[in-house]
Protein backbone atom coordinates (compact mmCIF):
# COMPACT_ATOMS: atom_id res chain seq x y z
CA UNK A 1 0.00 0.00 0.00
CA UNK A 2 1.32 3.40 -0.92
CA UNK A 3 1.76 5.77 1.99
CA UNK A 4 2.92 8.57 -0.26
CA UNK A 5 -0.69 9.41 -1.03
CA UNK A 6 -3.56 8.64 1.31
CA UNK A 7 -7.31 9.24 1.31
CA UNK A 8 -8.37 12.46 2.99
CA UNK A 9 -11.81 11.22 4.04
CA UNK A 10 -13.12 8.10 5.71
CA UNK A 11 -15.42 6.00 3.53
CA UNK A 12 -19.21 5.95 3.75
CA UNK A 13 -19.49 4.01 0.49
CA UNK A 14 -16.99 1.71 -1.18
CA UNK A 15 -17.58 1.01 -4.87
CA UNK A 16 -15.64 -1.68 -6.70
CA UNK A 17 -14.79 -2.34 -10.30
CA UNK A 18 -15.76 -5.89 -11.31
CA UNK A 19 -13.39 -7.36 -13.91
CA UNK A 20 -9.79 -7.84 -12.68
CA UNK A 21 -10.66 -6.23 -9.35
CA UNK A 22 -13.22 -8.48 -7.71
CA UNK A 23 -13.53 -11.10 -10.44
CA UNK A 24 -11.19 -12.79 -12.90
CA UNK A 25 -12.92 -12.99 -16.28
CA UNK A 26 -9.74 -12.43 -18.27
CA UNK A 27 -10.00 -15.42 -20.62
CA UNK A 28 -13.43 -14.46 -21.93
CA UNK A 29 -12.41 -10.80 -22.10
CA UNK A 30 -9.35 -11.49 -24.24
CA UNK A 31 -11.32 -13.81 -26.52
CA UNK A 32 -13.82 -11.00 -27.13
CA UNK A 33 -11.06 -8.42 -27.75
CA UNK A 34 -9.52 -10.88 -30.24
CA UNK A 35 -12.85 -10.86 -32.06
CA UNK A 36 -13.17 -7.06 -32.06
CA UNK A 37 -9.73 -5.99 -33.30
CA UNK A 38 -9.99 -7.59 -36.78
CA UNK A 39 -13.25 -5.62 -37.17
CA UNK A 40 -11.69 -2.17 -36.76
CA UNK A 41 -11.72 -1.38 -40.49
CA UNK A 42 -15.29 -2.61 -40.82
CA UNK A 43 -16.31 -0.44 -37.88
CA UNK A 44 -14.50 2.60 -39.29
CA UNK A 45 -12.15 2.64 -36.32
CA UNK A 46 -8.88 1.88 -38.08
CA UNK A 47 -8.64 5.56 -39.08
CA UNK A 48 -9.39 6.68 -35.51
CA UNK A 49 -6.48 5.01 -33.75
CA UNK A 50 -4.32 7.50 -31.88
CA UNK A 51 -1.06 8.64 -33.38
CA UNK A 52 1.75 6.76 -31.72
CA UNK A 53 3.41 10.11 -31.04
CA UNK A 54 0.43 10.97 -28.82
CA UNK A 55 0.66 7.79 -26.74
CA UNK A 56 1.24 8.20 -23.01
CA UNK A 57 4.08 5.67 -22.86
CA UNK A 58 6.39 3.90 -25.27
CA UNK A 59 4.61 0.66 -24.40
CA UNK A 60 1.27 2.21 -25.39
CA UNK A 61 2.74 3.33 -28.72
CA UNK A 62 3.97 -0.22 -29.37
CA UNK A 63 0.51 -1.62 -28.63
CA UNK A 64 -1.11 0.79 -31.10
CA UNK A 65 1.47 0.00 -33.78
CA UNK A 66 1.07 -3.75 -33.31
CA UNK A 67 -2.71 -3.55 -33.61
CA UNK A 68 -2.39 -1.37 -36.72
CA UNK A 69 -0.05 -3.87 -38.33
CA UNK A 70 -1.51 -7.19 -37.20
CA UNK A 71 -5.13 -6.52 -36.26
CA UNK A 72 -4.71 -8.31 -32.92
CA UNK A 73 -3.00 -8.03 -29.56
CA UNK A 74 0.59 -9.09 -29.11
CA UNK A 75 0.58 -12.59 -27.55
CA UNK A 76 2.62 -11.30 -24.61
CA UNK A 77 -0.25 -9.09 -23.48
CA UNK A 78 -2.56 -12.08 -23.18
CA UNK A 79 0.14 -14.14 -21.51
CA UNK A 80 0.76 -11.48 -18.87
CA UNK A 81 -3.01 -11.04 -18.19
CA UNK A 82 -2.57 -7.57 -16.75
CA UNK A 83 -4.47 -5.11 -18.96
CA UNK A 84 -8.24 -4.87 -19.38
CA UNK A 85 -10.21 -4.14 -22.53
CA UNK A 86 -11.15 -0.71 -21.17
CA UNK A 87 -7.50 0.25 -20.90
CA UNK A 88 -6.81 -1.37 -24.29
CA UNK A 89 -9.48 0.82 -25.91
CA UNK A 90 -8.16 3.83 -24.01
CA UNK A 91 -4.66 3.20 -25.40
CA UNK A 92 -5.98 2.67 -28.93
CA UNK A 93 -8.42 5.59 -29.14
CA UNK A 94 -7.32 8.07 -26.49
CA UNK A 95 -9.77 10.96 -26.03
CA UNK A 96 -12.02 9.88 -28.95
CA UNK A 97 -15.09 9.02 -26.85
CA UNK A 98 -17.26 8.11 -29.83
CA UNK A 99 -14.68 5.64 -31.13
CA UNK A 100 -14.47 4.00 -27.70
CA UNK A 101 -18.28 3.87 -27.56
CA UNK A 102 -18.36 1.99 -30.88
CA UNK A 103 -15.61 -0.36 -29.71
CA UNK A 104 -17.42 -1.11 -26.45
CA UNK A 105 -20.64 -1.94 -28.31
CA UNK A 106 -18.74 -4.30 -30.60
CA UNK A 107 -17.09 -5.87 -27.56
CA UNK A 108 -20.49 -6.48 -25.96
CA UNK A 109 -21.65 -8.41 -29.01
CA UNK A 110 -18.48 -10.50 -29.03
CA UNK A 111 -18.37 -11.04 -25.26
CA UNK A 112 -21.80 -12.63 -25.47
CA UNK A 113 -20.16 -15.57 -27.24
CA UNK A 114 -17.55 -16.14 -24.53
CA UNK A 115 -18.76 -15.04 -21.10
CA UNK A 116 -19.83 -17.38 -18.33
CA UNK A 117 -17.28 -18.33 -15.71
CA UNK A 118 -16.04 -15.77 -13.20
CA UNK A 119 -13.45 -16.54 -10.56
CA UNK A 120 -12.55 -14.46 -7.49
CA UNK A 121 -9.42 -12.35 -7.90
CA UNK A 122 -8.49 -13.22 -4.32
CA UNK A 123 -9.64 -15.63 -1.67
CA UNK A 124 -11.94 -14.20 0.99
CA UNK A 125 -13.59 -11.42 -1.03
CA UNK A 126 -17.09 -12.10 0.39
CA UNK A 127 -15.65 -11.91 3.90
CA UNK A 128 -13.96 -8.62 3.03
CA UNK A 129 -17.23 -7.19 1.73
CA UNK A 130 -19.13 -8.41 4.79
CA UNK A 131 -16.52 -6.80 7.04
CA UNK A 132 -16.93 -3.44 5.29
CA UNK A 133 -20.72 -3.68 5.51
CA UNK A 134 -20.45 -4.67 9.17
CA UNK A 135 -18.87 -1.31 9.94
CA UNK A 136 -21.90 0.47 8.50
CA UNK A 137 -20.49 1.15 5.02
CA UNK A 138 -22.49 0.70 1.85
CA UNK A 139 -20.91 -1.27 -0.98
CA UNK A 140 -21.44 -1.33 -4.72
CA UNK A 141 -20.05 -2.69 -7.95
CA UNK A 142 -19.77 -0.92 -11.31
CA UNK A 143 -18.64 -2.22 -14.66
CA UNK A 144 -18.36 -1.16 -18.26
CA UNK A 145 -20.05 -4.45 -19.14
CA UNK A 146 -23.73 -4.85 -19.89
CA UNK A 147 -26.07 -5.84 -17.08
CA UNK A 148 -26.86 -9.21 -18.68
CA UNK A 149 -23.21 -10.22 -18.28
CA UNK A 150 -22.69 -8.85 -14.78
CA UNK A 151 -25.90 -10.34 -13.42
CA UNK A 152 -24.92 -13.77 -14.68
CA UNK A 153 -21.40 -13.53 -13.28
CA UNK A 154 -22.60 -12.14 -9.94
CA UNK A 155 -25.15 -14.95 -9.63
CA UNK A 156 -22.73 -17.79 -10.41
CA UNK A 157 -19.39 -16.79 -8.91
CA UNK A 158 -18.44 -19.19 -6.13
CA UNK A 159 -21.71 -21.12 -6.72
CA UNK A 160 -23.94 -19.04 -4.43
CA UNK A 161 -23.08 -15.68 -6.02
CA UNK A 162 -22.28 -12.28 -4.55
CA UNK A 163 -25.24 -10.13 -5.57
CA UNK A 164 -26.47 -9.90 -1.97
CA UNK A 165 -23.21 -8.24 -0.93
CA UNK A 166 -23.88 -4.98 -2.79
CA UNK A 167 -26.21 -2.08 -2.10
CA UNK A 168 -25.88 -0.63 -5.59
CA UNK A 169 -24.89 -1.83 -9.07
CA UNK A 170 -24.34 0.18 -12.24
CA UNK A 171 -23.54 -1.26 -15.68
CA UNK A 172 -22.23 0.08 -18.97
CA UNK A 173 -25.54 -0.14 -20.81
CA UNK A 174 -27.19 2.15 -18.23
CA UNK A 175 -25.12 5.24 -19.11
CA UNK A 176 -24.15 7.13 -22.25
CA UNK A 177 -20.42 7.18 -21.57
CA UNK A 178 -18.51 4.35 -19.93
CA UNK A 179 -15.33 4.67 -17.89
CA UNK A 180 -13.11 6.71 -17.87
CA UNK A 181 -16.15 9.00 -17.86
CA UNK A 182 -17.59 9.40 -14.34
CA UNK A 183 -21.13 8.40 -15.35
CA UNK A 184 -21.11 4.90 -13.85
CA UNK A 185 -19.87 6.07 -10.46
CA UNK A 186 -22.45 8.85 -10.41
CA UNK A 187 -25.20 6.41 -11.43
CA UNK A 188 -24.29 3.95 -8.65
CA UNK A 189 -24.29 6.72 -6.04
CA UNK A 190 -27.55 8.19 -7.33
CA UNK A 191 -29.27 4.83 -6.81
CA UNK A 192 -28.52 4.88 -3.06
CA UNK A 193 -28.84 8.60 -2.53
CA UNK A 194 -25.18 9.17 -1.74
CA UNK A 195 -23.20 12.25 -2.81
CA UNK A 196 -20.19 12.07 -5.10
CA UNK A 197 -17.55 13.23 -2.67
CA UNK A 198 -14.33 11.88 -1.09
CA UNK A 199 -16.38 9.80 1.38
CA UNK A 200 -17.05 7.49 -1.57
CA UNK A 201 -14.06 5.29 -2.27
CA UNK A 202 -13.82 3.68 -5.68
CA UNK A 203 -11.51 0.66 -5.98
CA UNK A 204 -10.34 -0.38 -9.44
CA UNK A 205 -7.43 -2.01 -11.21
CA UNK A 206 -6.94 0.27 -14.21
CA UNK A 207 -5.88 3.78 -15.09
CA UNK A 208 -9.38 4.37 -16.44
CA UNK A 209 -10.80 3.52 -13.02
CA UNK A 210 -8.62 6.17 -11.40
CA UNK A 211 -9.53 8.75 -14.03
CA UNK A 212 -13.25 8.00 -13.61
CA UNK A 213 -12.97 8.37 -9.84
CA UNK A 214 -11.17 11.69 -10.07
CA UNK A 215 -13.64 13.04 -12.63
CA UNK A 216 -16.50 12.01 -10.32
CA UNK A 217 -14.89 13.74 -7.35
CA UNK A 218 -14.51 10.58 -5.25
CA UNK A 219 -11.51 8.91 -3.65
CA UNK A 220 -9.50 6.71 -6.06
CA UNK A 221 -7.98 3.49 -4.70
CA UNK A 222 -5.82 1.66 -7.24
CA UNK A 223 -5.98 -2.12 -6.80
CA UNK A 224 -2.62 -3.42 -7.97
CA UNK A 225 -3.75 -7.01 -8.37
CA UNK A 226 -1.43 -7.32 -11.36
CA UNK A 227 1.47 -6.68 -8.97
CA UNK A 228 3.04 -3.93 -11.07
CA UNK A 229 6.33 -2.58 -9.76
CA UNK A 230 6.41 0.95 -8.36
CA UNK A 231 8.24 2.43 -11.33
CA UNK A 232 5.52 1.22 -13.70
CA UNK A 233 2.79 2.70 -11.50
CA UNK A 234 4.67 6.01 -11.59
CA UNK A 235 4.79 5.73 -15.38
CA UNK A 236 1.06 5.10 -15.86
CA UNK A 237 0.15 7.83 -13.36
CA UNK A 238 2.70 10.50 -14.30
CA UNK A 239 0.79 13.45 -12.84
CA UNK A 240 1.48 15.61 -15.88
CA UNK A 241 -0.78 18.27 -17.35
CA UNK A 242 -1.95 15.79 -20.00
CA UNK A 243 -2.35 12.93 -17.51
CA UNK A 244 -2.90 14.59 -14.12
CA UNK A 245 -4.92 11.93 -12.34
CA UNK A 246 -3.22 9.89 -9.62
CA UNK A 247 -4.69 7.44 -7.10
CA UNK A 248 -5.15 8.46 -3.49
CA UNK A 249 -3.71 5.10 -2.41
CA UNK A 250 -2.42 1.88 -3.94
CA UNK A 251 -3.23 -1.53 -2.49
CA UNK A 252 -1.92 -4.95 -3.54
CA UNK A 253 -4.56 -7.01 -1.74
CA UNK A 254 -7.89 -6.45 -0.06
CA UNK A 255 -6.57 -6.93 3.46
CA UNK A 256 -4.78 -3.63 2.87
CA UNK A 257 -8.08 -2.01 1.92
CA UNK A 258 -9.64 -3.17 5.19
CA UNK A 259 -6.68 -1.84 7.17
CA UNK A 260 -6.71 1.46 5.32
CA UNK A 261 -10.44 1.92 5.83
CA UNK A 262 -10.19 1.14 9.53
CA UNK A 263 -7.14 3.32 10.08
CA UNK A 264 -8.64 6.31 8.26
CA UNK A 265 -11.92 5.88 10.15
CA UNK A 266 -10.21 5.76 13.54
CA UNK A 267 -7.51 8.32 12.74
CA UNK A 268 -4.63 5.90 13.24
CA UNK A 269 -3.02 6.05 9.77
CA UNK A 270 0.76 6.29 10.10
CA UNK A 271 2.33 9.43 8.69
CA UNK A 272 4.00 9.12 5.27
Amino acid sequence: MSLLQLPHASPAVVLFDWHATLADTLDAMYHAVDDVLPMLEQLGLDRRLVKTSDSKTLEDAKLVKYVQTHGRLHPRIKEERKISRTDIFEVLFGPDEEAKHIAHLAFDNCYREHFGEAMPMEEGIPDMLETLRGTGLKTGVITNRNREFLEHELATIEDNGWAHLFDTIACGDEVRWRKPAPDLILKALEKIGQPADPHCWYVGDSTTDVVAAKKAGVTAIFYNGAQWEGDWIDKIFPGTSRHPHKPDAVIRKFSELLSLSENIRTGTVPSA
